[in-house]
């Protein structure tokens, strides 16, 4: 398990959502989503598709807005729009299944943009800061490629680092590996690891299950928009406490 006891990091919760509901025209996609997540806590989100774990991960930061509930960062409401809403946005990191690098960009001028923009560091700090980031995750030699000379893998490392250089309180993970192909899916996953290890407040949508055992604290299990169950990993996958959760796992599981 994890090197660094998180749970001694901080008692108070970084996120708080509280009863989320969200539809999507006459389509319910969440009711009634409650989730605490603690500073330093690694929550994983995992269930079938269509059960509503990307939009509950966008509703985190208000990309998507919610019909009704609420969302605190840090003890902080998440207002619904304005300057408020960009400021506790910048706090918070989210890589999605597609990397979103600026083609015209090189990856280092990628990572360095948001702190000089939003944050207004100085350019030669920001590029400095930025050049550990990427040595962090693994790609410090290709700081000055553009995007469409790195692989799938390597965009989004870029793009792990370049929501690092913002210094976020928590990072949100949709889906992070599924627009890769299999052989890169693990280098991404490690440094998903090392971050974890380092005590950084994560909530991850994923399908992978290896990930979920290896780095979660906590399994969250949702379908039907609803949270169906959460535990630690090692009870979720070897004593799953609903019957919902022990179909879903005997299907992943026996691939």
């Amino acid at each position: 398990m994890n090197s660094v006891p998180r749970s001694s990091v901080a008692s108070a919760f970084m996120v708080e959502a509280q009863a989320i509901n969200k539809s999507f025209g006459r389509t319910k996609v969440l009711t009634d989503v409650t989730l605490n997540v603690g500073a330093g806590e690694v929550v994983v989100l995992i269930g079938p598709s269509g059960a509503g774990k990307s939009t509950f991960c966008r509703c985190l930061n208000r990309l998507e807005n919610v019909d009704s509930g609420r969302v605190l960062l840090d003890g902080e409401e998440l207002p619904a729009e304005g300057r408020g809403l960009a400021r506790l946005r910048a706090e918070v990191g989210m890589v999605f299944q597609q990397f979103n690098l600026f083609a015209h960009k090189t990856v280092l001028q990628n990572v360095a943009l948001g702190p000089v923009r939003v944050k207004r560091l100085p350019a030669r700090q920001a590029e400095e800061e930025a050049l550990a980031l990427l040595d962090r995750v693994g790609i410090a030699d290709k700081a000055g490629h553009y995007p469409a000379q790195l692989s799938g893998g390597q965009q989004q490392r870029a793009a792990i680092a370049r929501a690092l250089a913002m210094r976020p309180k928590v990072m949100l993970f949709d889906e992070p590996t599924s627009a890769l192909d299999p052989e890169m899916v693990n280098e991404v996953l490690d440094v998903m690891v090392d971050l974890a290890r380092d005590g950084m407040t994560m909530v991850v949508v994923t399908h992978e299950m290896g990930f979920a055992r290896r780095a979660a604290d906590r399994v969250v299990f949702m379908a039907d928009g609803r949270i169906v169950e959460s535990a630690d990993p090692e009870s979720f996958f070897t004593a799953p406490q609903t019957e919902r959760a022990r179909d879903f796992l005997s299907k992943v599981l026996s691939h």
